[in-house]
């Protein structure tokens, strides 16, 4: 018995523990803002901690009492009884420790708590957003995310460059069912509603990778929508952003081109759009700059020829539900078009 409660211990450790160690932890915050919030977090954890320890010292203390007590009263009650005035006061001295004890102590320290956390959230809010302010539109879709940075006419998907150390604007909406975005690191959490748009500024204090994922259940593979927010110095995301806003490659070889030929002439164009080519679909990611992408599928796959070709011929078999139908290529179709998305730089 002694041994399965042990286990039972350390299973519930380990489980607890791993929650704060992974890298898109709250608890490894990379914003001021998101570090006081971090810190609210932990005092409210002491709290709970303490709260906790206090009364199992009490209920332990009451127990142990009562238990000593019971054979001396029996004895006293057998001699002198207590009379119904000594009764009611009792009664009423009892009632008076439930009142204090659970009524009005739980209600001053909440209502101190709720204060203090009003006063971090006000301290929290980033400086007030200028007319240079970037600004970048996000999209939910079942499961991933669409990404627009209207002043500058780039088009991406489920990654988000911003320079470190400025303020960001997002502009969030959803194309189907509710999503939330939330990137731990950097706080905040706001909801993508269909048919309306919810603003949420964030920055990232230092150069990172930081992980975002959809925290509203949206189906099935809601726990495979992931995003990466990539902080950078200013310079870095200009350049960035230069090489975002130019067209796709022109095929400079013929085996590019018939990559290319390929991919105009299959199902693909339905669906995707790559600046500078016939192809407009708007129904899955644009494509333009893949090849310049960390992950596909919203953070499910590194982006690698091997996984490419994979999620190309069936991404049903990698990530079920998702809008991605199987395509029917022979084998050198999908090496040259490999090629072609290759160059998607």
């Amino acid at each position: 018995m002694r041994s399965k409660l042990h286990r039972f211990i350390m299973l519930f450790l380990i489980l607890a523990v791993s929650g704060c160690t992974a890298s898109h932890s709250t608890l490894n915050p990379a914003s001021s803002s998101a570090g006081k919030v971090a810190n609210l977090s932990w005092l409210l954890f002491g709290i709970a901690a303490m709260t906790f320890t206090v009364v199992t010292l009490i209920l332990a203390y009451v127990i142990f009492r009562n238990r000593n007590d019971r054979l001396h009263t029996i004895s006293e009650d057998v001699n002198s009884p207590e009379t119904p005035e000594q009764a009611a006061e009792n009664e009423k001295r009892a009632l008076r420790v439930v009142m204090v004890a659970g009524g009005l102590v739980p209600a001053v320290v909440l209502a101190m708590l709720m204060a203090l956390a009003i006063v971090i959230e006000q301290g929290s809010a980033i400086a007030s957003a200028s007319s240079d302010t970037l600004t970048i539109q996000v999209i939910g879709h079942q499961w991933w995310w669409e990404v627009h940075y209207p002043d500058q006419g780039i088009n991406s998907a489920n990654e988000i460059h911003i320079p470190a150390g400025e303020p960001v604007i997002f502009r969030l909406t959803s194309d189907d069912v509710i999503h939330s975005f939330w990137i731990p690191q950097l706080g905040g959490k706001l909801d993508l509603i269909p048919g309306q748009t919810n603003t949420i500024q964030l920055q990232a204090d230092e150069p990172g990778i930081y992980r975002g994922q959809c925290a509203e259940f949206c189906g099935l593979q809601h726990a495979n929508m992931a995003f990466f927010v990539i902080a950078s110095e200013r310079d870095d995301f200009e350049t960035w952003v230069n090489t975002q806003e130019q067209p796709a490659q022109e095929p400079e070889i013929s085996s590019i081109e018939a990559g290319r030929q390929v991919f105009m002439g299959s199902a693909c164009v339905y669906c995707h759009r790559i600046e500078g080519t016939n192809a407009t679909g708007v129904i899955g990611p644009d494509l333009t700059h893949l090849a310049s992408r960390a992950t596909i599928g919203a953070g499910v796959l590194p982006n690698t020829r091997g996984n490419l070709a994979a999620w190309i011929t069936n991404a049903q078999a990698i990530k079920p539900g998702n809008r991605m139908p199987p395509m029917q290529l022979d084998p050198d179709q999908l090496q040259t078009l490999l090629d072609y998305l290759e160059t998607l730089q």
